[in-house]
Order: C-alpha cells, then sequence, then structure tokens
C-alpha cells in the first residue's frame, strides 16, 4: 500500500499520544505553575539567579513530556522523560538550596519536594514501562 505525503502525515498524527492526559504531565505542569509562584517571594537581587534555575528546570520537566509524546518510537519518547526526571533532580536540588538560604515560602517550598519527589516516582515507572 503507498500513501501520498499528506496521509503518511495524519497517520502519524493519529498515533500521537495526548500529553495534556497523562498524570505525569499533569503534576509537571502543576510543579511549573508553582514554582513561578514560590520565586517570586525570593529576594529581589535573586530574579537572575535561582529564581530563574528553579522556573527553568520545573519548566522543563512538562515540557520535555509534551515533546517526547510526538515521538514514533518508545526509545526516543523514553529519551525525552530521562531527560524531564533529570530536571525533576536539578529542581529538587535547587529549592533544597532556596531552603538552606531560607529563600521564599516554607509551606509552599515543602509542597513543591513532596510534589517533585511524587513526580520522579511517576517518571521511573512511566520510563520502566517504555523498556518493556
Amino acid at each position: 500500500m503507498s500513501y501520498e505525503p499528506v496521509q503518511v502525515f495524519l497517520l502519524k498524527l493519529s498515533t500521537m499520544r495526548n500529553f495534556k492526559q497523562l498524570k505525569i504531565w499533569q503534576k509537571g505542569f502543576d510543579i511549573a505553575v508553582k514554582s513561578f509562584k514560590l520565586t517570586e517571594s525570593f529576594p529581589k537581587e535573586e530574579k537572575f539567579g535561582l529564581s530563574v534555575q528553579i522556573t527553568k528546570a520545573a519548566v522543563s520537566i512538562p515540557s520535555n513530556i509534551a515533546e517526547g509524546s510526538s515521538r514514533s518510537s518508545e526509545k526516543d519518547y523514553n529519551r525525552f522523560i530521562e531527560i524531564s526526571l533529570g530536571s525533576s533532580f536539578e529542581m529538587e536540588t535547587q529549592l533544597l538550596i532556596s531552603e538552606v538560604v531560607n529563600y521564599g515560602n516554607a509551606e509552599l517550598r515543602a509542597e513543591l519536594l513532596k510534589e517533585i519527589d511524587e513526580e520522579q516516582k511517576m517518571l521511573i515507572s512511566f520510563s520502566s514501562k517504555l523498556h518493556k
């Protein structure tokens, strides 16, 4: 069977995953939004330092899940899940630093650390399912 270019595109499009329905994406999205709320309460001199690092890592989590969902192979998809996991570890480290230097709302930071831990477990589980 031969396909015209438009038909091939539509076939690929129909096999893409809806990332917005994934719990790992939804949790990652919430983490990203909360990261902006947390860094709003950082000292003004931190505007271009730790604040930017935290929000960049946070935004990277759901962004890589979304980008990976467009990949046609499970191996490629898993690579983006691994990048997302790496970003979550990066963000966790940055939150721990902000805790030590006492930046931001302590309750929100503790909530984010808990959610990051949950997200990491979910990403690891999802990644292992992609390997099967």
